[in-house]
């Protein structure tokens, strides 16, 4: 096969990025192992809880359970089908020694801000549960009333974003906790992209800050291991178990994974990343992805263009709809919020230098789309 794949140098909306270079190393020597089949492939069983404990340094939580996944879409799926089981269990002991069939038990509810990812409603459409969506404030956090009067005792999770994928926000965490608990449910919170820069900010964010139950947090994104390497971390080993069942045929009796066979490259690569990066190489490179948001923050601002404050290092500006697709026809990969703003996400592989090129071709666009028609007549 001759082709290869994109370069990254025109890449602005991706919350993926370049791997580490000893990333890239560790996903190739590992490709063909399999960590869902622990008792076969113990080598990689044993990077794996190398990488969970890593993670939970990071998150704050000193003896994590968990597991490296495919991604954040499939932590949150995981994070609901907890909560959901453990909902139906606790409903079925309520009712003693009667076992309730699906009809008859209550239908268990998601509550989660309108910034969310869309991989929870995937997770309500496969998991059959209910999906409350509440909206967000005037600075695209979680409005904590909203969700106050949303939970109920058929409330099985509460949700938090640590790094919105639009805005780059981080909801009130701490607050959102103490939500969840008011009404017994687990909480979890989304930081899977966000969850390796907070560790370098002032923000509330962890299983140290609150009463956090489950975590999603991927290496893939600015961890920067080899994709797919995503990361479902738990407070205790009891959670997982909600997930687990028989493996009758492996050397393992049980598998708490959504997916059954996984590559070990994600798991490798992502101990690789950790340990060359954390955290002096993440606290650097979160300084200079933080300054180049604000660099071209302020550069949008002066030529007039609205600009939410990028409070991580994510930029989201109103852009008219004309520019944004000609900059798309100039190649540059950039996304729109759902509201209609264009929106950078300035990851390891942007450089200031990117960001000037891509400055200087919306001056001309804008400079060209200015000039008068001039009339034959």
């Amino acid at each position: 096969m001759q082709v290869e794949p994109q370069t990254f140098d025109r890449v602005l909306s991706s919350m993926c990025t370049e791997p580490h270079p000893d990333a890239r190393t560790a996903a190739e020597r590992f490709l063909a192992t399999n960590p869902g089949d622990p008792g076969t492939y113990p080598t990689v069983t044993e990077l794996e809880e190398e990488a969970v404990s890593m993670l939970g340094e990071i998150a704050g939580l000193d003896s994590p359970a968990g597991y490296v996944a495919s991604g954040g879409t499939e932590a949150n799926i995981q994070a609901v089908r907890i909560a959901r089981d453990r909902f139906e269990s606790r409903t079925s002991n309520r009712v003693g020694d009667h076992t309730p069939n699906r009809n008859e038990r209550s239908t268990p509810n998601v509550v989660m801000p309108e910034s969310g990812h869309f991989s929870f409603q995937k997770a309500a459409n496969v998991l059959g549960v209910e999906l409350r969506i509440v909206p967000t404030d005037d600075d695209h956090r979680a409005d904590l009333e909203a969700v106050r009067h949303s939970v109920d005792d058929r409330t099985a999770l509460v949700v938090g974003v640590a790094g919105t994928t639009e805005y780059g926000r981080v909801d009130p965490i701490p607050e959102l906790g103490e939500i969840a608990r008011s009404v017994d449910a687990l909480f979890h919170v989304d930081a899977a992209w966000g969850g390796f820069v907070l560790p370098f900010t002032d923000y509330e964010w962890n299983f140290s800050h609150a009463p956090v139950d489950t975590m999603a947090i991927d290496p893939h994104k600015m961890g920067q291991a080899a994709v797919p390497a995503g990361g479902l971390l738990a407070r205790e080993e009891t959670l997982l178990d909600e997930l687990a069942i028989d493996t009758p045929y492996l050397e393992s009796t049980s598998q708490a994974t959504l997916t059954g066979t996984r590559s070990g490259a994600g798991v490798a690569s992502a101990v690789a990343a950790m340990e060359a990066l954390w955290p002096g190489g993440y606290q650097r490179q979160y300084a200079r992805s933080q300054h180049n948001a604000d660099w071209l923050a302020d550069a949008l601002v002066a030529r007039g263009f609205e600009v939410v404050e990028p409070t991580l290092p994510l930029v989201a500006a109103d852009v008219p709809v004309s520019t944004f697709d000609s900059l798309r026809r100039e190649g540059w990969r950039i996304s729109r919020t759902a509201t209609g703003e264009m929106r950078i996400v300035c990851m390891p592989h942007v450089t200031r230098s990117m960001l000037e090129a891509f400055v200087a071709d919306l001056d001309r666009l804008q400079c060209r789309a200015s000039v008068p028609v001039v009339s034959d007549d």
